[in-house]
């Protein structure tokens, strides 16, 4: 492997606040790459301070929204000239509870959360890579489209496995590969920003510890894996060792594929 494999790459990295697209953001630097880290969290400025490598910038957005997501790919294109590689790192179960328990608003907001950032941010890129005449979409998907206590969102995860198999097809001849990981759970520091602001009450702490269960029982491993597991998949498929891979979505689950 190729210790500067990124070298003279350009990786936007959306959800890089924190978590895995931190993670990928930061050892992407290291590798050579010029990053962009976009998030809503002001404090993505800090943690692309602490890249060590090639040149890195941070930028807020809300990728929720399209405009937040065409602002972002704008300004990569703008700030870097080109845009090689797109890591959709943005998602993540607001609420574990059984669908029937589900509000339609709490509904639409996993939706929201899950699907339409990688949505968006794939749709703001391709005129970029197009003009380019090639490119690199990694999204990053979910074992979760099985499993209990958060329906919609396996709904959303299922969404972006759609996704990167049909934009992989349709753009496949333009040169632009289209890719997704899978995590399963994944051991991880407190999050700086929680998923549910609004906190959960006793049952939703009861159906979580539910959920959690059997995300562990169903893997081979009979445990979570750790970041770095999951971190380096993606850059693996991000790189240009994944050059014949596309429309392909790599389970990183322990077994458990969803």
């Amino acid at each position: 492997m190729n210790a500067q494999r990124f070298e003279g790459k350009v990786m936007v990295v959306t959800g890089a606040a924190q978590g895995i697209g931190r993670g990928v953001a930061l050892r992407a630097a290291s590798e050579g790459a010029q990053v962009l880290l976009v998030d809503r969290a002001e404090f993505v400025h800090d943690v692309a301070a602490e890249a060590i490598g090639a040149e890195t910038a941070g930028f807020v957005a809300d990728l929720e929204t399209y405009e937040g997501a065409a602002s972002a790919m704008a300004f990569a294109a703008q700030k870097f000239g080109r845009i090689d590689i797109l890591v959709n790192g943005v998602g993540g179960a607001i609420r574990m509870r059984p669908f029937a328990e589900f509000e339609p608003a709490q509904i639409d907001a996993e939706i929201r959360r899950s699907l339409m950032p990688t949505l968006y941010a794939c749709h703001a890129v391709l005129p970029q890579m197009l003009s380019q005449g090639r490119g690199t979409i990694v999204n990053v998907s979910s074992n979760a489209t099985r499993g209990i206590r958060r329906v919609p969102y396996s709904a959303a995860k299922g969404g972006v496995n759609a996704l990167t198999q049909s934009l992989a097809m349709e753009y496949g001849e333009c040169n632009i590969r289209v890719v997704a990981a899978a995590p399963g759970g994944t051991e991880a520091p407190p999050r700086r920003v929680p998923r549910n602001e609004a906190g959960d009450n006793e049952a939703e702490r009861t159906w979580m510890s539910e959920a959690v269960k059997q995300v562990a029982d169903s893997t081979f491993f009979k445990r979570y894996g750790t970041l770095e597991e999951q971190i380096a998949p993606i850059l693996f498929l991000a790189s240009d060792e994944a050059g014949y891979i596309t429309g392909a979505v790599l389970p990183v689950a322990g077994g458990d594929n969803g």
